[in-house]
């Protein structure tokens, strides 16, 4: 079985993200917030691997990318602050940045499928319509 990147990259920056909170002088909101997003995208992620559906898979990758990116700004702002150093904030917007782009790749796929799939029910219909619409005439 293939390894599942999104679940691995987002347990680490949940796991990351709290062992780092540990470690620093910030204030306690933006450590809870931080903490809060970090470990939503994992949730998020983790999620979506058991969706009622393609849309609910959808919904939980599109919630854990805005997460994502709230993570980023928290981390921006720890930076921005001196809370943490350059070295570990590239360390973590990297992380991040990896997940947004598999969290965007697979939302892309999600929609397409769906899309394609929707298509296919016009084609269907189209065609049954078609079929009836000539018999229709016949009589």
């Amino acid at each position: 079985m293939s390894k599942n990147y999104l679940l691995v990259y987002s347990e680490q920056l949940a796991t990351e993200t709290e062992l780092l909170c540990q470690n620093i002088k910030a204030p306690s909101n933006t450590l809870f917030q931080i903490r809060k997003s970090s470990s939503s995208v994992y949730a998020n992620i983790r999620e979506a691997n058991y969706g009622q559906s393609k849309a609910d898979m959808l919904s939980k990758f599109e919630i854990a990318l805005k997460e994502c990116s709230e993570t980023e700004g928290w981390l921006q702002l720890l930076f921005n602050t001196n809370a943490i150093d350059e070295e570990i904030y590239k360390k973590y917007r990297n992380l991040c940045g990896r997940i947004r782009r598999l969290l965007i790749a697979s939302c892309k796929t999600l929609k397409e499928n769906r899309n394609g799939k929707i298509e296919l029910q016009k084609n269907i219909l189209n065609t049954i319509w078609m079929d009836w619409e000539h018999r229709w005439t016949r009589i």
